[in-house]
């Protein structure tokens, strides 16, 4: 006995191998990523910006101290931030410096 595979099948299956695929490098690459607080430029964080804030794209000033951006893993105390204390990115909210 033969059976068809019908076009909608096979696009179906392809389409399915594709997102499983798609599933798997959108979780690598986020392996390699670590959230850094104080480095985002003003309304371009990726989430957290304090009260009275939604998440992403809300941080009111560049570098705002308890707003982060994902940058590569293990760039962040060593990415510049105007308001931290040391300079640099941290893995924490913090205190902006005066």
């Amino acid at each position: 006995m033969t059976t068809k595979l019908s076009a909608a099948t096979l696009v179906l299956a392809l389409g399915s191998a594709l997102s499983l695929s798609a599933l798997t490098n959108t979780a690598h690459a986020a392996d390699d990523m670590q959230k850094c607080f104080g480095v985002a430029e003003a309304g371009k964080n990726d989430c957290a910006a304090g009260a009275g804030t939604s998440c992403a794209g809300t941080s009111k000033v560049k570098d705002q101290a308890n707003a982060w951006k994902l940058v590569p893993a293990g760039t962040c105390k060593t990415t510049p931030s105007s308001t931290s204390p040391t300079g640099f990115g941290q893995e924490a909210a913090f205190t902006a410096k005066s």
